[in-house]
């Protein structure tokens, strides 16, 4: 049987690994969670009493992938700022930073663990972040074989702002891109995601670009383009694409639909899930079958938040809320479909800020 992967715990048989919490500097124990000594009881009380830490100390953890050994790879935003690279974040930017001063420092990271042993294998990539520690930059990971991989960079705001910025601040235009890295740790950017929000704006209503979502197919690779509301190709020689354009979600304010994840389900089809934009609403947020030239069509409905999602091998799928509250109490759920949608378990409840989910063999 097929099971997920990211923290391990044992659910009606399968294995299972929650996602670290999308920590900041006042969260970041939680990263450490059970069986980790130092924890106050405040935050050893947050973590999942069936849960297993299988990684800790990790910097803003995000996607998580698979490598064809079994070493599970996990994407780092970042700690915080580390230079005297600021700018005031404009509107277009996400809320959570909205009006607050964002500096740049290049602490994003990806981590491996692999045969009991935790490394950085990957670091000096870009990031952002507030005075909190609230960071943007490495979001999801896909891997291309043996230690290679692709990284998405977020941006979180209108690439013309990035660009102006950048004119006083280069680091800023490694903002908004795909990065491939190396065995050796060595990275480069292949793709220029927020020019092409720029320039081709697929989703005319907005300008706004963060790439957030990857999934790895032969001959390149499918982004969730959450910023442009869009799903984007890029192709091995890095030319870049419109594979989707997300529908309008009326329950939002902008109508924006924030997708976040890529996955194959089990008839082959690429589905896609989606954050919807603020305010959040209960409902609002669904899992969409997408195939190239065609408009999405809702798969499953009803949702809050989703962050991401995966399927097994009996066609179940699986489905990450990053929250279910309004913010800032905001616990996320982990939801079990079945096949024929017509069962809904909840399998974990009061994630913290949960980010991600991947399967395994």
């Amino acid at each position: 049987m097929r099971s997920l992967s990211l923290r391990l715990l044992t659910v009606t048989g399968l294995s299972l690994f929650i996602m670290a919490c999308q920590s900041d500097r006042a969260t970041r124990p939680l990263a450490e969670t059970v069986r980790t000594p130092g924890l106050t009881p405040a935050a050893a009380a947050l973590v999942p009493a069936d849960a297993e830490v299988v990684m800790s100390a990790l910097d803003n953890p995000r996607g998580l992938a698979l490598g064809p050994q079994g070493a599970l790879y996990v994407a780092e935003a970042g700690r915080g700022p580390t230079s005297s690279a600021c700018f005031g974040n404009p509107a277009a930017c996400a809320c959570e930073q909205r009006g607050q001063l964002v500096c740049y420092g290049p602490t994003g990271a990806a981590s491996r663990l692999w045969k009991g042993r935790q490394e950085r294998v990957v670091t000096g990539l870009p990031t952002f972040a507030n005075a909190a520690g609230r960071a943007g930059g490495p979001h999801d990971i896909a891997m291309l074989g043996i230690g290679s991989a692709h990284v998405t960079i977020g941006l979180e705001g209108s690439p013309f702002q990035r660009d102006v910025t950048s004119a006083t601040y280069p680091e800023f235009a490694q903002l908004g891109t795909l990065v491939r890295v190396t065995p050796n740790g060595a990275w480069r950017i292949v793709a220029d995601l927020a020019a092409y929000e720029k320039a081709a704006n697929p989703d005319p209503r907005i300008f706004d670009s963060n790439p957030y979502g990857l999934l790895s197919l032969p001959g390149g690779v499918l982004v969730a383009e959450a910023g442009g509301n869009v799903i984007l190709s890029v192709a091995a020689n890095k030319e870049i694409s419109t594979f989707a354009v997300m529908p309008q979600v009326p329950q939002a304010n902008s109508g924006d639909a924030v997708p976040t994840t890529i996955a194959i389900g089990p008839d082959g089809a690429y589905y896609v899930g989606i954050l919807s934009g603020a305010p959040f609403r209960d409902g609002a947020a669904s899992v969409y079958r997408v195939a190239f030239g065609q408009t999405p069509t809702p798969f499953r409905t009803g949702f809050k938040a989703i962050i991401d999602i995966d399927f097994d091998a009996l066609g179940n799928l699986y489905v990450l809320q990053h929250l279910t509250t309004a913010p800032p109490a905001n616990p996320g759920l982990l939801i079990r479909v079945s096949a024929d949608g017509a069962a809904r378990d909840t399998l974990m409840k009061n994630l913290v800020r949960p980010t991600s989910i991947c399967g395994s063999a």
